[in-house]
């Protein structure tokens, strides 16, 4: 039985109604709000995505909206990616970062009008950041969080899911591009995206009123498919090698730590934020570097709930910022944030808890 009581602090999207008579057993907090992790059948769960599709809440994936004569800027301002050639309908994955050049955010930036933008952000304020940055470089740009919503339709079958509700339009997606549409009255943008390697799509509602209009639908349009439920806390999200940023990220974690230095142009603009950091960075060389962990042993060992050290010969050279038990691979396996002289193939000790090493190789990822 899944019980929460959403107050101003813990909001619940327009899809809470929906995923409570669906039978959600557990979630998380993700931008202050209500993230579905379960429906009580989580090997259920991680099938339905690799084999068939799923539909998942997330409409904790917030926007940042830009709208203004600015609004162009202040998006360049605060992405260390070159946006100057992004499209009317095309959206951009951008690790944003603060001044020292460490990864704060890492949105899909999407482009409505010339002065319209929203960044979908992952989980921290950056309304705030982007307020902030736009009132002192004295910009003329309104920023807000609009009534907007993601459901996301994953998994190898989700492209005739969404095509037979919207039109075989859909197919024709490129990745991260999105149309803005209507179904039943319903105003939605489309975009071939979301938090999983098996592809799909996000359907941004634009109408909170209408959740569980919108959930319906889709749930009834993927019955031929075996639609299922689930959250993005598979165990896929690791086995494909997509990094949660503030999960698998520090204080000082860069993008060149973790892999997503090419999502960043050190040529843009001297006025975007970190980038003078980045571009220091990217001359002297990353110190740390992210790679896959597999531990020995083929039983279930949970995470604890920290970072777990990594060392390698007695020295600590990093840390285990996630695990799983893969269902595929029958191994337990997780990201290694660690020294960038550590070497694929290296054997290495983590400590699960005190009095408690187990070993295991430093892999690439992704693991799948």
């Amino acid at each position: 039985m899944f019980n929460v009581f959403p107050t101003a602090r813990l909001r619940p999207s327009p899809f809470f109604h929906a995923i409570k008579a669906e039978g959600c057993t557990s979630a998380s907090i993700y931008n202050r709000m209500i993230l579905p992790a379960s429906f009580g059948d989580p090997e259920k769960e991680y099938w339905d995505l690799i084999e068939r599709c799923v539909m998942w809440d997330v409409g904790a994936e917030r926007q940042v909206q830009l709208e203004g004569p600015d609004a162009s800027t202040l998006a360049q301002i605060l992405s260390p990616r070159d946006l100057s050639n992004q499209k009317i309908g095309q959206g951009k994955y951008v690790p944003l970062v603060n001044h020292q050049g460490t990864v704060i955010n890492d949105p899909i930036v999407l482009k409505l009008r010339e002065d319209l933008w929203w960044f979908s952000i992952a989980d921290s304020d950056i309304w705030f950041w982007a307020r902030a940055i736009a009132a002192e470089r004295g910009l003329d740009v309104e920023i807000s969080e609009p009534d907007v919503s993601p459901l996301a339709v994953q998994g190898p079958l989700a492209e005739n899911v969404v095509a037979s509700v919207f039109g075989d339009w859909v197919r024709d997606l490129k990745y991260f591009w999105f149309n803005e549409a209507e179904i039943e009255g319903i105003p939605v943008a489309v975009q071939r995206s979301g938090w999983s390697k098996q592809g799909g799509f996000e359907i941004y509602l634009r109408d909170g009123s209408r959740g569980t209009d919108l959930w319906n639908i889709v749930k009834e349009a993927g019955q031929p498919y075996g639609i299922g439920n689930g959250g993005p806390t598979s165990p896929e999200r690791v086995e494909s090698g997509l990094i949660s940023v503030g999960s698998d990220t520090d204080s000082r974690t860069s993008p060149f730590d973790i892999g997503l230095d090419r999502f960043v142009n050190t040529d843009v603009h001297d006025g975007v934020i970190g980038i003078q950091a980045l571009r220091l960075i990217e001359a002297q060389g990353a110190e740390r570097r992210v790679v896959g962990i597999v531990l020995d042993g083929d039983e279930p060992d949970p995470f604890g709930f920290h970072w777990e050290p990594i060392s390698i010969d007695g020295v600590k050279v990093g840390s285990l910022t996630n695990s799983v038990f893969s269902p595929r691979l029958k191994k337990n396996i997780g990201y290694g944030l660690v020294n960038a002289d550590v070497q694929l193939g290296d054997r290495v000790v983590v400590t699960r808890a005190p009095g408690k090493d187990v070993e295991g190789s430093a892999v690439a990822m992704p693991f799948i």
